[in-house]
């Protein structure tokens, strides 16, 4: 009972903060008063916390917050027919890295986890802090372990950079190497500081700007393409036409970020193009599916009601 209402009934105080309802604890009884809707949620939040108990997972105040924003998040999946319970969600380990434990954290996330494990090309389009590049990393990471592919090759276009790229000092890897920091972060958070420099010298791992793709077949491997709301239609193609035999392609963008000086971007078009064939998903996330601080989910949020409400006015 203390594992599951946490030390000095902190994770019972998260449950009565979050729903009009009194919850008496005696024993090994829980009661729970209030109207019916909302006793029948707070039920459902203590069960799926014990789910995830019984899965030998460890509760913290943000799995505990998690469980609650699900249960209480009409439309998001609760209650949903075929969607996965909380306690699916949570408990989806994904990899076990240097003894954390990475798992999708909303229903959201678990719909791209599950279209990466079942589909060839799949696209992410969604805001920041959406997790679009963690957890592709991370299902890569567990495919490379499994030899279920013999490489992982990680890009981006660094559209940034434009014409001053060859203002920068060093070399051309040095020029390039603060636009694919993110994707480095990644990498080393799941592999270690000391792994990830092994992989990289015999080329299981590599870390590339898109325009290095160009020319290649990439057979037997990951490849995730990030930031890819600034790829143009050309460039786009030219990277899924890259795709080879056992090989697995996760593409991730926000559409809300577009750098590109002029023209259209490649993802924008995209889903238009290739939506009618088989082996490719669109995951499309959203405000919910934030995941790092609570205020990133409100901006994120109030941005998208600014932007309706600047269209419905241009309307």
């Amino acid at each position: 009972m203390v594992t599951l209402l946490g030390q000095r009934d902190s994770f019972l105080k998260q449950i009565e903060t979050a729903f009009p309802a009194d919850v008496l604890v005696r024993g090994n009884e829980i009661t729970i008063t209030g109207r019916s809707d909302v006793i029948e949620q707070v039920g459902r939040v203590f069960e799926e916390l014990l789910e995830l108990l019984e899965q030998g997972l460890e509760l913290s105040e943000e799995s505990v917050g998690q469980t609650i924003g699900m249960v209480s998040g009409a439309g998001e999946g609760e209650g949903v027919p075929g969607a996965p319970r909380p306690s699916e969600v949570l408990g989806d380990n994904l990899l076990s890295s240097r003894g954390k434990k990475i798992a999708p954290k909303t229903f959201g996330q678990k719909r791209y986890v599950d279209a990466i494990r079942r589909s060839t090309v799949t696209f992410a389009i969604g805001p920041a802090g959406t997790g679009k590049t963690y957890l592709a990393v991370a299902v890569a990471v567990r495919a490379l372990q499994e030899h279920q592919v013999s490489r992982l090759i990680l890009t981006r276009p660094a559209v940034e950079a434009g014409e001053r790229l060859g203002f920068l000092p060093g070399t051309l890897y040095e020029k390039i190497d603060p636009y694919m920091r993110p994707l480095y972060d990644a990498l080393y958070e799941m592999t270690g500081p000391d792994t990830l420099p092994r992989l990289m010298e015999r080329g299981v791992v590599e870390v590339a700007p898109l325009a290095f793709m160009r020319g290649r077949t990439l057979n037997d491997a990951f490849i995730i393409l990030d930031e890819a709301q600034n790829t143009t239609p050309e460039q786009m193609k030219m990277f899924l036409t890259r795709l080879g035999f056992g090989s697995k392609a996760v593409i991730n963008g926000d559409a809300t970020q577009i750098d590109l000086q002029g023209g259209a971007s490649g993802l924008a078009v995209v889903e238009e193009i290739l939506t009618d064939i088989d082996g490719i998903s669109f995951v499309h996330l959203g405000g919910k599916d934030v995941v790092r601080h609570k205020i990133v989910q409100e901006i994120v949020e109030a941005y998208g009601r600014f932007g309706q409400q600047h269209l419905t006015v241009q309307d």
